[in-house]
Order: C-alpha cells, then structure tokens, then sequence
C-alpha cells in the first residue's frame, strides 16, 4: 500500500490516533477488536519482535526514510500516514517526540491462571491509576527478574499510550493479566502474598523468609491510600521498605524496583562440580 500524505488530522482512517479515547481504544465489550497505540521506533520493535500485529503507521515525513525506514518497510501491505511536523503536532494528547505511531492490535486477554503457573516471583498492581507508575513498574519487573505481572481492574490499563512509552515496551515483554479475585486465590497455585504496606507489625524487606520463598507474589497499591485494608488483610505477610531521614514511603514505582530486586528468585547453589567462582577466578564459558 503506498504512503498516505494527509493535510488534516480528520482523514479517513486516522481516528484511531486522532479521536479515540482509551477506552474506546480498549473496546470492553468487543475484546477481539481492541486496538492499542504504540510510540517511538524503539517501543513499536519491541511489540513487533513480541509477535504484536500492527494495523496502521502515521509517522513525520523525516522518519520515512530515516529511524522509521525498516518500520516503513515491514509494514508495506498496511495503511502508512504521513504528514507535517506541525500538522501531527495537533493530535490531542500526544507528544511525539519520536515522531512514530503505530496502531496494534490488542492479544486476546490472558488468564491470570495461565500466566502465573510457570512463574515463581509474580507483581500484582493493585488499584494504581497512574499511567506513568505503571509504566515504571513493568519496566522494573523486565529488569529484574518477575516472571508476570497481574493487574486489578480498577488499575491503569498497561496498554494504554503513556503506560507503554514509560515502560520502554516492557509490557510487551512480561506475561500479564487481569485478575478480578481476590489475591488469595493465588495460594491455589501455591504462592504466598507479600503487601507492600505501611502497618503496624510490618516485615523489614530483607526479612530471610521472604526471599526464601520459592513462589512468592508482591502486591503493590496507589500512593497515599495504599493498599485497601481488605488486601493487607487477606495477604500472608506485610512488608515494609526500611527507611532513614524520617522518609516514610518511596513513589510505588520506585518502591517496586527495590522489592523486585530484594525478594528476587534466589539462584539455585550450584551442584557438585560446578565451580561457584568463590575462589575469585571467572567460570570457564
């Protein structure tokens, strides 16, 4: 299909950069239509090399033949829209300070049974609506060993615009789910919980059982509620980040860095015949 030049943001096809709202985007009551909107070369890579299907580019004439010009390609057979700095500059909402946008198709809806049966360390974001913590999050959880993410309904949607730019496409790259019951149904599948919580009682992070757990899920809730007593409740440990200088609580994002690395699968010791590399020499590759 050749490259589409437009002069106005209300051309056929371009809605779905241009005038959908998220959740229109999402499309709850059609899943199988959902769409979501991929930005920068970089991010839209990610979820193409994910197996992500995309359905449509709008992208600065500059990009065409420059950072975008193997996206261009790969996308040959789909609508390409193209137009003025200016002119793309317009589209309510967005900043394109890379300058590529790429309409996806939304993946049929994992079940948060499924996702969680081959992990042992799993992140459940509980009721966080900020786009950018979720972002963050996913990206912490990429870096730092979580094996999939859950998500409660009265969170963000992870593939919303902004939660995928933060997340640098990490979203495309751990399993995740909605989960809609309670976090003790996880024990089903043999997990125990950790909450994330400021409250009486409270484990230090760097408690020993806690990373010795072999199946273990840390539940993270918004900034200033935290997490519903509900969730405190039900969980099978509490757990606190040991703070100094009067500090009481990091951003959730930044908290959720610091117990992904803490509680992290412990590495299996090694058998006989391995060498551990504690006498100081590098293992031989």
């Amino acid at each position: 299909m050749p490259i589409i030049e437009i002069t106005s943001l209300a051309h056929p096809g371009v809605e779905v950069f241009s005038a959908l709202t998220e959740a229109q985007l999402r499309n709850r009551l059609e899943p199988d239509k959902g769409v979501f909107v991929a930005e920068s070369p970089k991010v839209i890579r990610v979820a193409l090399a994910a197996g992500y299907e995309p359905l449509a580019l709008l992208l600065e004439r500059r990009h065409i033949d420059g950072d975008a010009a193997d996206l261009v390609a790969r996308c040959a057979d789909l609508p390409v829209y193209t137009g003025s700095r200016e002119l793309l500059a317009q589209l309510t909402g967005y900043v394109l300070t890379r300058g590529v946008l790429c309409a996806m198709r939304r993946p049929r809806p994992a079940a948060w049974e499924q996702v969680c049966r081959p992990a042992r360390r799993v992140a459940v974001i509980a009721g966080v609506v900020d786009s950018t913590n979720v972002g963050a999050i996913f990206r912490s959880a990429a870096a730092l060993g979580i094996d999939a993410v859950l998500v409660t309904p009265d969170s963000c949607d992870p593939l919303c615009r902004r939660a995928v730019r933060v997340s640098m496409g990490s979203v495309f790259l751990v399993p995740w789910a909605w989960m809609d019951r309670p976090i003790a149904e996880l024990r089903r599948l043999g997990f125990r919980t950790a909450a994330m919580a400021l409250a009486p009682g409270a484990l230090s992070l760097d408690t020993p059982v806690l990373k010795d757990e072999p199946r273990l899920a840390i539940v993270l809730g918004t900034e200033g509620d935290g997490l519903p007593r509900s969730v405190i409740a039900e969980a099978d440990y509490v757990v606190r980040i040991p703070m100094a200088h009067g500090v009481d609580s990091l951003n959730v994002a930044a908290a959720s860095a610091v117990a992904f690395w803490e509680l992290r699968t412990p590495s299996p010791a090694p058998t006989d015949g391995e060498d551990s590399g504690a006498d100081g020499q590098v293992p031989p590759t």
